[in-house]
């Protein structure tokens, strides 16, 4: 089959389609054919090699896809040849066939396009756990989402409004505040424009939020206590600025605030509320009100204009690669 693989860490010249062997499903997992692979900026970091675990190359890079299951594993139940999934994976996307644990497929409703059904899963199950899981919103709650025009913060203002949650947050390029204020968003501070704390603060009596999800890191972490209430909680899911400071433990003292660094990769897949957002994200979808704004579509071969597309910080979407279609 044919992939793309990173040799070696380095530019966008280390995404190169080549001939691999073709996986094989042992007793555990299964194959999927590849219709759809998502991009995300994990995978950017696994070709540039700053990837927050550690990377053996070479490397396939692509945590989730969506096509059709064309071999079982021995010992799998409950699946079957043919059907159409959705998958999550450690790496390995950016291929015609992947292997895929059996407890991190998605089974499709016929309604749901394989394109839609790649766009959606890492951000907008990160997006839900963050909400409910991690944290458990309530109506009336005041959410400040960093970099709120990118795929997760998209999924997070639709979800929170959803939940009767006041939505605010931030961008770094104007422009990326458009899709997010028409998902219900009240307020989004453009960098540079405006002070997210003092506007945080403003909108909140002089309180602060209740949640504040990050994706950033750097210095925008690190202002980020100032903007939470009381007893609130901070979410951070990445570190696009770079590391945060090393101050975490004495902000949080400031006001007795909670912290986690949450990480989708970590949480187990056969729990009860796995299922419970699989379902309820389905349905949304389905359902129609949860959107998955879809920017474009990369041919096979374009996977390093991809990767240059998203780090221009200018996606307001997703991206995604068209595989074997």
């Amino acid at each position: 089959m044919k992939a793309v693989v990173v040799a070696d860490p380095g530019g966008y010249d280390k995404l190169v389609i080549t001939e691999v062997a073709d996986p094989q499903p042992g007793t555990d997992k299964v194959v999927v054919s590849v219709s759809i692979a998502g991009c995300n900026w994990g995978d950017t970091q696994m070709r540039s090699g700053t990837y927050s675990f550690p990377v053996k190359y070479p490397i396939i890079p692509g945590y989730e896809v969506a096509g059709t299951v064309t071999a079982l594993g021995s010992d799998v139940r409950g699946i079957k040849l043919g059907d159409r999934v959705a998958a999550l994976l450690p790496c390995g996307g950016y291929a015609q066939m992947c292997l895929a644990s059996a407890d991190m497929l998605i089974a499709l409703p016929q309604e749901i396009e394989l394109a839609t059904a790649a766009a959606f899963p890492i951000q907008a199950l990160t997006a839900y756990h963050m909400l409910f899981t991690v944290s458990h919103l309530r109506p009336g709650d005041t959410v400040l989402v960093h970099a709120i025009g990118g795929g997760v913060g998209l999924y997070c203002t639709q979800l929170a409004v959803r939940a009767g949650a006041r939505v605010i947050g931030t961008v770094g390029t104007p422009g990326k505040e458009k899709l997010a204020l028409t998902y219900g968003a009240e307020k989004v501070v453009v960098a540079g424009n405006e002070d997210f704390v003092a506007t945080a603060l403003a909108l909140t009596g002089g309180k602060g939020v209740d949640l504040l999800i990050d994706s950033l890191g750097g210095k925008t972490l690190d202002r980020s206590f100032a903007a939470v209430r009381a007893l609130g909680h901070l979410i951070n899911i990445g570190e696009a600025e770079g590391a945060p400071l090393d101050n975490i433990r004495q902000s949080l003292m400031e006001r007795s605030q909670t912290f986690t660094r949450f990480s989708l990769g970590k949480f187990d897949p056969t729990t009860p509320a796995w299922r419970e957002a699989i379902a309820y994200l389905l349905r949304a979808i389905s359902d129609g009100w949860l959107k998955v704004p879809i920017e474009t579509v990369f041919p096979f071969d374009q996977s390093a204009a991809m990767h240059q597309r998203l780090e221009s910080r200018r996606v307001s979407g997703k991206l995604l690669l068209a595989v074997g279609r």
